[in-house]
């Protein structure tokens, strides 16, 4: 499978400001940038560069402080106010699953259906579906503490997918895990990728797991966060680990490691 040239999301003079007790912080400075349909984007700098913000704004979660921002061609934004039919084209995965404990991981993932009105049957059905995507079938009447952390990012995953948004937004979805369980995590995303075809944003620290998910790469600076670097990936799909190892993977490694160590 391989991006498409279609425009899935679209930043123009994008920015964030906040106001603090201590003073404004300007926190993503403006921004213009294109996320093509059925990608995977990742924003990648170091910490404090804006790269939360910036997916929170594209989210919905937070309002720009100016520009405009589109997603599927529909203004996101309008002041203070987002627009609801672009809202259904997103869906959110954080760094924690946060899954409610009292809930069954079928549940949990059927939530956001229920919340819609969904009749019963069809968000059994549809949370069927998922766990059998995300890896995790037979698990579906355990309790979140019941799984491991790799566990509830899948139900976690399987959540943000229930409504079939366009879009998945993911903060560090990885970053609290342990590094067998992170390879693993980043295989089965690549797979979860190929079979669906969503367009996916993804924020990271980590460059290895940024070069070996990523169809482009958005290097930002420090704050205010702006695009320093953007870089094509050019290794084909599907991307085993062991890519990871050749010379040309360790070339763009080091390519982005110099130049995050130069503006830090």
């Amino acid at each position: 499978m391989t991006a498409a040239t279609t425009t899935e999301i679209e930043l123009a003079g994008v920015e964030k400001r906040f106001s603090t007790p201590e003073g404004e912080v300007h926190a993503l400075a403006r921004t213009d940038l294109d996320v093509r349909k059925g990608e995977i984007l990742i924003l990648l700098g170091p910490s404090g560069c804006g790269k939360t913000t910036l997916l929170r704004m594209i989210g919905g979660l937070l309002a720009p402080s100016g520009g405009e921002l589109r997603v599927g061609g529909r203004k996101l934004w309008d002041g203070e106010r987002r627009d609801g039919v672009a809202v259904q084209e997103l869906g959110i995965v954080f760094q924690d699953a946060l899954l409610f404990p009292w809930l069954s991981i079928a549940d949990n993932i059927a939530l956001p259906l229920k919340l819609r009105g969904a009749p019963r049957a069809t968000r059994e059905a549809k949370a069927a579906s998922l766990t059998k995507l995300v890896g995790i079938q037979g698990f579906e009447r355990r309790w979140p503490r019941e799984l491991s952390g790799g566990m509830r990012q899948r139900a976690a995953i399987a959540r943000a997918l229930s409504y079939d948004p366009e879009i998945l937004l993911m903060d560090e979805p990885f970053g609290a895990l342990d590094a067998m369980t992170r390879d693993t995590m980043n295989l089965e995303l690549q797979r979860i990728w190929m079979e669906t075809g969503r367009t996916i944003v993804l924020v990271t620290h980590s460059i290895a797991e940024a070069v070996f998910l990523g169809d482009r790469i958005v290097l930002l600076s420090p704050r205010p966060g702006r695009i320093d670097t953007l870089i094509d990936v050019p290794f084909a799909r599907p991307r085993s680990l062991a890519l990871q190892s050749t010379g040309e993977f360790q070339a763009i490694v080091k390519q982005l490691r110099a130049r995050l160590e130069a503006i830090s």
